[in-house]
């Protein structure tokens, strides 16, 4: 029965704080008209929004991974107390995230010092686009890919095999997760760069995509249909950039 309330309860605050995060995202799709990552931006502001960005685009897909973490931990735990290392797993979870973001948007930094050096850049911009997307793509065939997603699949499995006791073992499994879930996804993320980071329906789509790879049925192989599409849509932005609709400025 604790361990039913204890689900419920953390489910209840993963669905608030996803919910919250769509709710501030679309607020700030509107007031921003499509603010870009790559348009200069305070570093303090984009972080805001890229953490609030993960919580809404990861959390519905993360679910499994920590309700398998509160079972585990309610039947290893001498007090069968889960919230506080629930909450450093999923902590460490983000910090990994946030750490990608940081790193994102040193590059994005970086991007812009070119493209103003590079005039050629700005007049190809959305056929380099368009091989992002074909990259994008391309990497769901990688071995990396495969065994970072299976490892994201097999919540029960995962938890159970790289458990270690105690708040240090829970942060560093969290970390572990996020590794393994940032090197499943961090090129599909590239694709913000591309196409604005406020753009919604990119944010929405890629949030279906992702959770249809790790939670939907193995057999369906979602992550094979993303990867056609990707290439088939990034092979069509290069030869008719006109395909790529943006939402502010890309690179």
């Amino acid at each position: 029965m604790r361990l039913r309330r204890e689900h419920t309860f953390n489910l209840a605050l993963l669905l608030i704080l996803t919910t919250a995060s769509w709710i501030i995202l679309i607020w700030q799709t509107r007031t921003a008209s499509g603010m870009a990552m790559a348009l200069p931006m305070g570093a303090s502001l984009f972080l805001v929004l890229w953490v609030i960005m993960m919580v809404a685009m990861m959390f519905p897909s993360v679910a499994p991974m920590v309700l398998a973490f509160i079972q585990i931990q309610h039947e290893r735990s001498g007090t069968g107390r889960t919230f506080v290392p629930t909450w450093i797993f999923i902590g460490a979870y983000l910090l990994v995230w946030t750490i990608f973001g940081l790193l994102a948007y040193a590059g994005t930094l970086g991007v812009t010092t070119l493209v103003q050096r590079l005039p050629w850049l700005i007049q190809n911009t959305t056929r380099i686009s368009g091989g992002i997307i074909v990259l994008c793509g391309l990497y769901q065939f990688t071995p990396l890919k495969h065994v970072c997603l299976t490892k994201c699949r097999t919540a029960q499995d995962f938890i159970s095999r790289s458990w270690q006791e105690g708040c240090r073992g829970t942060l560093f499994l969290g970390l572990r997760h996020g590794l393994y879930c940032l090197g499943s996804y961090w090129l599909l993320f590239a694709l913000l760069l591309v196409l604005g980071m406020m753009n919604l329906p990119i944010m929405v789509l890629l949030t279906l995509l992702i959770f249809a790879e790790k939670l939907g049925p193995p057999n369906l192989h979602a992550e094979q249909f993303v990867a056609l599409a990707l290439v088939l849509y990034g092979t069509l932005v290069i030869i008719v950039p006109a395909a790529l609709p943006l939402s502010g400025a890309a690179m």
